[in-house]
C-alpha cells in the first residue's frame, strides 16, 4: 500500500479535484465482492471505477482522491497498471476501518488543494450529469459575494429518505418517509444523488465532527449557518449500481448514455 501524501501542490485557485468513494464492502453485490472491491466490478466491459474516472477526466478534473478499504490493494494495483490514467490520483487509506462518507472526506482533506472546491462522487453511481457543467456552476457561485458552501445534486425520484429544501433551495432538513423521522425542518423533498461539491471554506468545519460519520450528519449540523444549496437537474437519469439485479440495467444505461463512454 503506498504511503499517503498529505502535501498539496501549489495550484490555481480553481484546481479541478474530486473524491471517489470506493471503500465500501459492496455486500449487496455478493458473491462478486467476495473476491474483489465493488469499484472493480465490471459494467460494459470496464470496472465501475473506470467509468467514474473517465467521466471526471473528460470534464477536466486534474486530481482525484480515492478512498479504499475492501480489497484495497486491488484498487491500488489497478490504478498503477493504468498509470493513474494520466491524472494526479491519490489514495486515502481506510484499511484500518471504514469511516463512512463524512469521515472519509475528513480524512482525505489534507490530500486536496486547500483553495479549491472538491467534487464528491460515489463509485457505484452512473448518471447523465454533465460534471463539467456542475463544476462551472459551483465555481460561478463561489465567485459571488454570497458564496455557496456546498452544492448537492438532487432530483425528483422515489426513495425512502429525502433531503428537505426551502423556497431558495437551501438545505433545511431530512425526512425518512417509511419511519416518518424528521431531522431539522420539513420543506420540498428531493432525493440526493451522491454527487456533491464542497467549497474550501467548509473544510475547517470537519474538525468539529467525529472521525466516523455520514456526510448528511455534517450537512444537517451546519445547514443553519452555511449555504448548502440543492441543484435540481432536470431530466437527470441516475442509476445506483448497488445490487446484482442492477448490473444488467447498468449495461443498458451505459449504452444509452454515450457521455459515460470515453
Amino acid at each position: 500500500m503506498p504511503s499517503e501524501d498529505g502535501n498539496t501542490v501549489g495550484a490555481s485557485l480553481q484546481m479541478r479535484q474530486a473524491m471517489i468513494f470506493a471503500a465500501g464492502l459492496g455486500t449487496r453485490l455478493k458473491p462478486l465482492t467476495d473476491t474483489m472491491p465493488k469499484a472493480l466490478v465490471r459494467v460494459g466491459g470496464q470496472p465501475l471505477l473506470w467509468h467514474v474516472i473517465q467521466k471526471l477526466k473528460s470534464a477536466g478534473y486534474e486530481r482525484i482522491v480515492i478512498n479504499v478499504h475492501h480489497f484495497a490493494q486491488q484498487i491500488v494495483d489497478y490504478l498503477a497498471a493504468n498509470d493513474n490514467f494520466g491524472l494526479d490520483i491519490r489514495i486515502s487509506d481506510e484499511t484500518a476501518g471504514l469511516l463512512e462518507t463524512g469521515g472519509g472526506i475528513k480524512k482525505a482533506l489534507p490530500l486536496f488543494d486547500q483553495e479549491s472546491p472538491v467534487l464528491i462522487h460515489n463509485v457505484d453511481i452512473l448518471s447523465n450529469m454533465d460534471l463539467k457543467n456542475f463544476l462551472e456552476l459551483a465555481e460561478s457561485t463561489a465567485a459571488t459575494d454570497a458564496a455557496v458552501d456546498a452544492l448537492l445534486l438532487v432530483s425528483k425520484r422515489q426513495t425512502k429518505r429525502y433531503l428537505q429544501f426551502d423556497d431558495e433551495m437551501q438545505l433545511c432538513g431530512w425526512k425518512n418517509i417509511e419511519t416518518c423521522e424528521v431531522r431539522g425542518d420539513e420543506g420540498r423533498s428531493l432525493a440526493f444523488s451522491g454527487i456533491h461539491m464542497i467549497s474550501p471554506q467548509t473544510f475547517s468545519l470537519f474538525a468539529g465532527m467525529p472521525d466516523r460519520f455520514g456526510i448528511i450528519d455534517f450537512y444537517l449540523k451546519y445547514c443553519r449557518q452555511c449555504t448548502f444549496l440543492g441543484y435540481e437537474q432536470k431530466n437527470l437519469r441516475l442509476l445506483d449500481v448497488g445490487k446484482l439485479d442492477t448490473l444488467e440495467q447498468a449495461e443498458v444505461f451505459i449504452e444509452t448514455n454515450s457521455h459515460n463512454k470515453p
